[in-house]
Order: structure tokens, then sequence, then C-alpha cells
């Protein structure tokens, strides 16, 4: 009789597994490589401006004056616009991208989901540059026949522009979660004499959820990453408002607008890029670990 547990590994699956330890530990380097990097220099800044002041100011002048003493550090004006472009693509995006998942998993014939799962590929593949000057030369003369928008930028048409863009990543995610659901389940509810729309929100649905948590925390790190859209449509005047319809200055807006080289290296304004991003990473990497724990939660093994 042969012993299998002995049987040494073939040369390809030696290969193999050096590539896959490659790749994970190339991810695991440039997580380590991208903190190395912010770390330097946001110590730098909190070692002149207090880190509550930082974070519960409501005033932002970072770009201008020249000393430390010129300059106002309060961010709360830049995690409020990007909150609430997030908020607003989220309300887009969740509805249309749950539905979509729900018709192509539940509903739609294979000649329907041929054509569908396409063009929302498409939708994926523009550039988000695209979609901001869609935001600005579309979306804007649109929202001024509903309401009365101050000049050509505002927080609701980048939130709303923002929302289509990540609906193929909702849309994607939540499908492939309930079409992983197995069909056994489907079949008991139909016995038990629930029709489909119950046997979609109430079986397959739930079964899925951790999967649609995972899409949509997903979306809401693209959304609070987003740079393109909100920088060419949200405009880049820093206030503190709540108003969706006024022109705000989001967290990337602000790196994009700075990291241009108006910023010498050195400068207060050099440093302030790096806590923004920095704070931008930390809010990131939190959402990341609540979607963890959600999924966990909600895991179902078939």
């Amino acid at each position: 009789m042969v012993d299998l547990s002995r049987r040494h590994a073939r040369w390809g699956e030696r290969i193999i597994m050096a590539v896959l330890v490659t790749a994970a530990l190339l991810s695991v380097l440039t997580t380590v490589g991208i903190v190395i990097s912010l770390l330097a220099p946001t110590i730098t800044f909190f070692q002149h401006v207090n880190v509550w002041d930082f974070l519960t100011g409501t005033e932002w002048t970072a770009v201008f004056g020249v000393e430390w003493e010129d300059k106002s550090f309060g961010v709360l004006p830049l995690v409020t616009a990007t909150m609430m472009t997030t908020v607003i693509a989220l309300s887009v995006a969740v509805p249309l991208g749950l539905g979509i998942a729900m018709l192509l998993s539940e509903y739609a014939s294979r000649r329907v989901r041929s054509v569908v799962k396409p063009v929302l590929e498409v939708l994926a593949g523009i550039p988000t540059v695209v979609y901001g000057f869609f935001a600005i030369t579309a979306v804007v003369p649109l929202l001024e026949i509903f309401v009365d928008i101050d000049g050509l930028y505002s927080v609701l048409s980048a939130g709303l522009v923002m929302g289509f863009m990540i609906v193929p990543t909702v849309a994607s995610l939540s499908e492939d979660a309930m079409s992983a659901v197995p069909s056994a389940l489907r079949q008991g509810s139909y016995a038990l004499g629930a029709n489909r729309m119950k046997t979609t929100l109430r079986v397959v649905f739930p079964a899925a959820l951790s999967g649609i948590v995972a899409a949509v925390v997903l979306g809401i790190s693209r959304a609070v990453g987003e740079t393109m859209i909100v920088t060419l449509a949200a405009g880049n005047l820093v206030r503190l408002s709540f108003n969706p319809v006024e022109g705000a200055q989001t967290m990337t807006g602000f790196i994009a607008q700075v990291a241009t080289g108006d910023a010498p290296e050195g400068s207060p304004l050099y440093y302030s890029l790096f806590a923004v991003g920095a704070l931008l990473f930390v809010i990131t990497f939190v959402m990341n670990l609540i979607s963890i724990r959600l999924v966990r939660k909600y895991r179902q093994v078939y």
C-alpha cells in the first residue's frame, strides 16, 4: 500500500504555492509601506497641531498663511463634506444595486442577464473623471430645475453621480452572494406556499446577507476614497455646511487640489496632506473592521 502522506509535492505545485505566498506577502508589505509613508509626516504634523483641535475644529485654512500659527487645521468641514457625499451616494447605490442584484439572481432570464451584466461592467470601467464632467454638464443643469443650486458645484450632484458609479460594485457582489444561496432553500419556500417575492426577501436575502453587507461596505469605501468626481463636481470651497445643494471640499478633494505641486516639502501645508490622508486611511480601516465583524456575524455556511 502506498503511503500518500509521504508523497513529495510536485514542482508545479511548489511553484504555484510560492507564487500565492508571494502575492499574499506583497499585499501585506504594500499595506505596511503605506502606513510607514504616512506615519512620520503625520507625527510631525501633530507635533505642531493638537489632535483634538484637528478632529473637532470647524475652520480649515491650511492653504492660507505661511507659518503654523497663521493657519487653522480643523478637519471637520472636510470630513462633513466627505460623509455627506457618501450618504447621498449610498442612498442611490444601495437601492439600485440590490434591486439589480435581485433581478439578475431571481427574476431575469438568460437573455436579460446577458444584456444587463455587460452594461454593469461598462459602468464599472468608465473613468471617474468622465463621471465628474457628467455631473457638471448634465446633472447640475437637471437639478437646477428642481432645486436652487448656487453656482456650478454642489455636494448633491457629486453624491448622485458617485452613487451611479458604485452601483455596479454593489449589484455585482450582491448578485454573486444571492446566486450562491442553494436552490433547495428556494424550493422549500415555494413548497410552503411562498411566492417569488417573499422567497427573495425572506429566504434568499437573509441567507446572502453577509455577502450583501460586504458589497455595501466596499461601496462605502469606494465612495469615501473617490477623488475625481468630488474634485470636479463638489468644488474646493472649504466650509462646514449640511446643505447638499452647496459646494464643499472633501478630504480627497483637498488632497487632489494641494498635491499637484502647491505644497512645498517641509511646509505646514505639506504635512497637512499626510494628516488628512492618515485620517482617511483610519476611517477606511475602521469600516473594513466593521465589515468583517458583520460578515462573520451573519455568515451562513451550506
